[in-house]
């Protein structure tokens, strides 16, 4: 992986030159979810994943110039005293300066490393004033997300169930049941499955949302603002992941944990589920949608008036907005 070999601004540099060849794809593109040929993490949503993004950076950027280092050592080693260039060995057993840089050196590099990592484990747990509070609860095997509202504004609190989208979905949205069903009623089993995968293809790819990774009911935050995420589960231990964002938390039956994250950029946002949690582990994921004030407003409007259709249709709108204005951006660097 180019960022885990040479960090960010290699990893920049990379993309700098694919844009200018025309060659650039989805693996550096600025997405919310793992894509083809990525390299590296994913592109930070919010101002913890910045802060990670960084320290990984710095890590891996001395883990390099250690490694790169002895290398050069070990081989000047080998040739400058090789029996043929040093026939007769010096017998110095000790040199206490280089004893002492070899025991100094690790320590103020281990030191270093260690300042902003504590820096960032402090600022994770130091919650700031929250916008929003969101309570997360899983099931076996779907999320529920409470929006914890001011009452005292006249709002109430929200609940949003969000259920994995299925190929089986997706197909039957755009044909309706009765010929979903003469088309694939007799397929069983690994037939049906290969069916529906390849029938679905070209629906992904028209879908704003991934594969696997698409909910009915999607979540919103708006830009810039606090949310703090309070997480439980109703049954087994769950795990609340969104990776853009930095985040990564189990929920635990009978306990409530909590962790804060702050959106940088407007966009989709996926993660899932990542403890093994039973059978269908892999139908836990989750969207979230960061959108502008305006349209996060217009979102819970919906809401409050029970049109979870419509707000549906708001975020779609507002994506597939967003989506529109960076194609002539792209179109220009290609």
């Amino acid at each position: 992986m180019l960022r885990r070999m040479f960090g960010a601004a290699a990893c920049s540099a990379a993309a700098y030159f694919a844009v200018a060849m025309g060659t650039a794809g989805a693996a550096f593109a600025e997405v919310g979810h793992p894509v083809d040929g990525q390299l590296g993490l994913q592109s930070p949503g919010s101002t913890g994943m910045e802060q990670i993004v960084g320290i990984y950076d710095v890590v891996n950027i001395t883990i390099i110039a250690i490694t790169i280092f002895v290398m050069l050592l070990m081989l000047y080693v080998m040739f400058r005293f090789s029996e043929k260039n040093n026939p007769t060995p010096s017998r110095t057993a000790h040199h206490t300066m280089l004893e002492v840089a070899w025991t100094i050196v690790p320590i103020l590099i281990l030191v270093g490393l260690a300042i902003p990592s504590f820096r960032l484990l402090y600022e994770q747990y130091s919650f700031p004033k929250p916008d929003i509070t969101i309570k997360a609860t899983g099931n076996a095997w779907f999320w529920e997300h409470e929006f914890l509202l001011d009452k005292q504004e006249g709002m109430k609190n929200v609940t949003v169930t969000s259920n994995v989208v299925s190929d089986e979905d997706l197909i039957k949205a755009s044909i309706g049941a009765e010929a979903f069903a003469q088309k694939y009623g007799e397929l069983t089993g690994v037939a049906r499955n290969e069916a529906l995968y390849a029938d679905s293809a070209a629906l992904w790819a028209a879908n704003i949302a991934p594969r696997k990774l698409a909910v009915d009911q999607a979540i919103a935050v708006p830009v810039n603002k606090v949310v703090h995420m309070l997480v439980t589960s109703n049954d087994v231990i769950h795990s609340w992941t969104i990776p853009s964002f930095g985040v990564k938390m189990q929920a635990v039956p009978g306990r409530t944990s909590a962790f804060w994250f702050k959106p940088t950029k407007t966009g989709a946002f996926h993660g899932q589920c990542s403890v093994l949690c039973g059978k269908l582990h892999s139908a836990m994921p989750i969207s979230v949608y960061v959108v502008e004030q305006d349209v996060y407003d217009k979102w819970m409007a919906a809401l409050q008036a029970k049109d979870k259709k419509g707000a549906t249709e708001i975020l779609k709108a507002a994506e597939t907005a967003r989506l529109q204005a960076l194609k002539p951006v792209a179109q220009l660097s290609n």
